[in-house]
Order: C-alpha cells, then structure tokens, then sequence
C-alpha cells in the first residue's frame, strides 16, 4: 500500500506530509548523501501558502520566512510602473512568503521525519528504475556516489518528482536531451543591506534583455534585511554559454557591468551585487510540456513534470498543488492507476499554461511593454499604459496560474478536512 517517491525536494516532501496526512504509506529515495539548505529565495504564492497552513505549516512559514506586502515594477530608469498589495493586504486568505529555498526544503524534510518516522526518507539512495508487478511496482535503488546497488523496494505506485534532470522523465523520454536554455543567464545572490519600499517588497525593474529582482527574505532589525536578488541578461541564440555547469560561482565581471549606472531613490542596484558574500551563475531553463506523465502506475511531478522559468514566483507553489491534488485523487480512486490519470487531467493542462506563459515573460511582460513604448523614460506612466491595461496584465496572470483572490478565497479545499483512505 506504500508510495514511493523519488526526490527530497518541494515536491517530494510535500507530498509525502499529504499523504501521511490521510493516512497512506509512504517512502521518499533521495539520491544525495545528506539534505543541506541549498538555494537561494524564492516566493509561495497564496494558493500555495493555503496547502501548507491546512498541512499545519503555517506558524513554522512565520518563523523561517517573510510575509510579502507588495509586488512592485520598476522602468530600467528605475521609475514605478506598477505597483499592488499582496497577500493578506490584497484581500486573500492566505499570505505570500518570501522565503529561502533551503529553509522550506528543510522544514519538510524535519516535518517528514517527526510525523512519519526518522526512516521515512532514504538519502544516498537514487532510484535508477522501476517496473510493474501486477498490483504494485518495485524500484531499484543505487548509490549514485560508486553505483554499488541497494536492492529492491515494492509499493503499490510510483512518484517521480526528482527535478529539472529527473531521472525518470530521461527514461520515459530518452530522446528530449538537456533543458532548453532561453537565452537568459541569472547570477543570484544574497546581500545584508538596507530595508527598502515597504520593507517586505518584491521588487522588478528593467526589461527582459537586463532585468533585477529582489526582495527581502529575512528581517535583521536594526541591521536592515537579508535580501535576495538575482540579475537577469540576455544573449545571443548563438552565445556559447557555459552549459557543463549548472550552478557555478557568477564573476561580477560578467554582469556588474550592466548595472553599474542602476543607483535608484529607493535601491542601489550595484552596491547590493557586490555586497554579496557569494554569487552563483544559471542559466534560466525550462522544458517543454509533455504530452504524458503517466504510465501505468508511476507519475511525474513538480519539476520533473513541469520545470519552469523563475518567472511570476511559481515553481515551488505548482509542485505543492501537485501534490495536494495527487492525494484528492487517490482518496477518490484509491491507489490506483485511475488516481493518477485523474490526477495529470488536472494537473498537466494547467502547469503547461504556466509553463508556457513564464516564456512570454508572464506578468513581467509589463516591463518589456515600457520599455518598448518609453525606451528614454517617462513622466507618467499612465501616458505609457493605462491603469486598466496594467491590472489586466497582472490579473491575467494570477487567473491563469490560479491565484485570482475571489477564485481562491471561494474554492473548496483540495484535500478535504479530516479525510482518510479507506
């Protein structure tokens, strides 16, 4: 009756919180050796803040993490575009968290082994296959470090949520290659510096080809805030960008250039870049909607299924409402096969929206539209886009991502309260 699960990560590990929730087995393989709070800040949208407070999570989020106030945009002459309320200032239920990546992998991870058992995650255990057993399916389990194997673990299905280089999804589609690079390369960082705006704003400013994100992800008192940022440039179809390295140390000599005029009233741009105590360079990647994630009694999710651009904060929120709506189905199939095709007919069409829309730029879009219209400035930026077509560009996302306020304060619970499989 157990599922299996392969991936420590967001995806994983939620789920497997979900399902114990309700009362099924489950086992998580991680292939690394030892979870670490890797990563740098990302942002949990509402509807997925939602998922974790039902899970119980909510006041553990307020202890490691910030509650968003605003999202602001910002013209590369460092001039508001647009700026809106969020979380419970935008009238949800639920707040936005701006948060340390690591920070969540590790409160699911220490929540997985308090509730479920200290056994309930294998790390140094990768999972190089699976097969079918009638009823059930086996996974084969190896040490990825000197490939010596770990034997054989049956359970009753198969949950792939092992990443952008999901092992899984490369059998499944041996043909698909790497993730498809955009053009785009990001150097991230975190930098001590001062409170700016409202003190919790997500911050935007210039345009697909040179863009800069921030937003605080820690309060420090009277040492200001703990700020997350990344640095967005764009090259050539034809650059020979460094693709044997994910996750490199960034040279500030390859982007500080680009921003070195950047001292805006509220921020300076180029002093937070090189008050950083480390820089890490990625390029920004994606892949393509599938046409299929499931065979047979094994599944993918989060990035495995639908890796995506960090754009419109919604990597992580996705993966937590995959694995939300994965226990829904198997409350209402059992666990079965049926479960997790109702699962991906959910699932599948809404990711590749997204997907699909963070190429476009999602809701930064608004950015390249100034920036194409007002190339040398503005005085009002009502002379440049109406008031009505920057709420539609901002609300156009959040319906499809599926975090329109009214939509989400009204809906049902994904996971019923109290529910249990039989």
């Amino acid at each position: 009756m157990t599922v299996l699960i392969s991936g420590g990560g967001i995806a994983g590990l939620t789920l497997a919180l979900s399902l114990h929730e309700v009362g099924v087995p489950v086992k998580v393989f991680e292939a690394v050796e030892e979870l670490k709070p890797l990563g740098v800040g990302i942002n949990l949208q509402p509807h997925a803040v939602r998922e974790l407070d039902e899970m119980g999570l909510l006041a553990d989020l307020d202890r490691i993490a910030l509650r968003t106030r605003e999202v602001a945009y910002f013209s590369t002459h460092g001039k508001l575009i647009w700026s809106e309320p969020r979380g419970l200032e935008a009238g949800y239920n639920w707040p936005q968290f701006s948060i340390h990546r690591g920070k969540l992998q590790m409160l699911l991870f220490n929540e997985v082994r308090r509730r479920i058992g200290e056994d309930a995650v294998l790390t140094g255990a990768f999972v190089e296959g699976w097969r079918e057993t009638g009823d059930g399916v086996e996974v084969d389990l190896a040490n990825r470090a000197n490939g010596a194997s770990l034997g054989t673990v049956p359970g009753s299905l198969f949950i792939a949520a092992d990443g952008i280089h999901s092992s899984a999804r490369a059998a499944l589609y041996p043909d698909e290659g790497p993730p498809a690079w955009g053009g785009t390369v990001m150097w991230r960082g975190v930098t001590r510096g001062p409170r700016f705006l409202t003190g919790r704003t997500m911050a935007m400013a210039g345009c697909k080809p040179r863009k800069f994100v921030c937003y605080p992800i820690a309060d420090e008192g009277e040492n200001g805030s703990l700020i997350n940022w990344i640095a967005d440039l764009k090259f050539p179809d034809d650059y020979l960008w460094r693709r044997e390295d994910w996750n490199r140390p960034g040279r500030l000599e390859d982007f500080l250039p680009s921003f070195e005029n950047w001292h805006f009233s509220w921020l300076d741009v180029p002093a937070i870049i090189q008050g950083a105590e480390s820089i890490y360079e990625y390029p920004m990647v994606d892949r393509d909607p599938l046409p299929q994630w499931t065979f047979g009694r094994m599944t993918l999710m989060g990035d495995a299924a639908h890796a995506m651009y960090p754009i419109g904060s919604n990597g992580a929120s996705q993966a937590i409402l995959d694995a939300r709506v994965l226990t829904r189905e198997l409350l209402v199939h059992g666990l079965s096969p049926a479960a997790l095709r109702a699962y991906e007919a959910d699932r599948r069409p809404a990711t590749a929206k997204v997907v699909m829309l963070n190429r476009a730029d999602g809701p930064d879009k608004v950015l390249d539209i100034v920036e194409e219209k007002a190339p040398d400035g503005f005085a009002d930026i009502h002379d440049v886009m109406s008031r009505q077509e920057l709420e539609e560009t901002a609300n156009a996302y959040k319906q499809t991502a599926g975090f329109a306020v009214d939509a989400l304060n009204a809906r049902e619970r994904i996971v019923p309260l109290g529910a249990t499989l039989d």
